[in-house]
């Protein structure tokens, strides 16, 4: 999937909403492994995508969660709202991953089984320069300024 442990945002195609803008992902054993253990609370607009995962246990957590279980293909199959302190989610087999969520997220984003959601790390943003003049590449939705010739004033 994602190799390094850079943030990625969740947005569900389906139902044209966001999940959340800054999630990170756990891709290795270790990060697999800490998930959310240690950390009070969750941030909205945040959460932890791990992967590969069909179950996760909230045993040492100190706050309930959302979680969203996805498929190969980022079809939601499986929402757990509210997931409690010291539960066991008991293995999803059509799932691949878990995107663990801050509380009532899959409620705010009307999430629901086979949804389609999009996962993506952010496009870097290129510095936009004016053309040079007789210059034909440039974007249709480029916001540059061009020059008024004398006579359309």
């Amino acid at each position: 999937m994602f190799a390094n442990s850079h943030d990625v945002f969740v947005y569900n195609k389906t139902k044209e909403t966001f999940l959340a803008f800054r999630v990170q992902v756990a891709d290795s054993f270790l990060g697999r492994l800490i998930g959310l253990l240690g950390r009070r609370s969750l941030k909205p607009d945040s959460g932890v995508w791990i992967v590969p995962a069909n179950s996760i246990h909230t045993v040492g957590m100190l706050f309930s969660f959302d979680a969203v279980m996805i498929d190969k293909d980022f079809k939601v199959v499986g929402v757990r709202e509210l997931v409690r302190p010291f539960t066991i989610v008991w293995p999803n087999w059509h799932a691949e991953s878990v995107i663990e969520l801050p509380a009532h997220t899959i409620f705010k984003s009307r999430t629901e089984v086979g949804d389609e959601l999009m996962i993506d790390r952010y496009a870097a943003r290129g510095t936009i320069s004016s053309p040079s003049p007789g210059d034909t590449n440039v974007a249709a939705d480029s916001p540059v300024s061009l020059p008024i010739s004398a006579g359309e004033r």
